[in-house]
């Protein structure tokens, strides 16, 4: 197992609107030039089949897509369901021991695995839990547009500031 561990470049690109959602993304990557179309293409056509039915929760959700250092890439989609709880489902291409079928980066699966993110990919879920309770839950009236501006900044996926 490698120690060499270094931070990779985090990115938020807008939010879009996917299945009746609100997705605010987030894009994980050592490559400077970013996540290649094709496989941003991709990831995104995979989204509907990780999102939850609706529930009477503000439908939003955020996402986290990681290309990996090798031919993995992965779409982590996390949505706000009940309120307060966050439901996950994920999706992965081009990585094998996570039973892909290949190693295209673009033909994304939904593997049954209770993963939740890698060290690169959790940064998102603390910053997001606290904007959903500062924006959604804590105030008289809920701001969803408030919550949706509300991003993690760019940087690196050890920046906390």
């Amino acid at each position: 197992m490698s120690r060499n561990f270094a931070e990779k470049l985090l990115t938020v690109p807008p939010p879009i609107e996917v299945a009746g959602r609100r997705i605010k993304r987030y894009h994980v990557t050592a490559d400077p030039a970013g996540i290649a179309p094709d496989v941003q293409e991709a990831a995104y056509a995979m989204l509907p089949k990780l999102l939850p039915e609706a529930d009477g929760t503000p439908p939003v959700t955020f996402v986290v897509l990681h290309r990996g250092g090798d031919d993995g890439a992965y779409l982590n989609a996390y949505s706000w369901v009940w309120d307060n709880v966050l439901h996950f489902k994920g999706a992965s291409a081009g990585q094998p021991v996570l039973g892909c079928p290949d190693r295209d980066p673009t033909h994304f699966i939904a593997p049954d695995l209770p993963w939740i993110g890698c060290v690169w990919e959790l940064p998102p879920i603390l910053h997001e839990r606290d904007a959903w309770v500062r924006h959604i839950l804590a105030p008289d009236v809920p701001d969803l547009d408030a919550y949706m501006a509300d991003c993690l900044p760019e940087g690196t996926t050890g920046d906390r500031s």
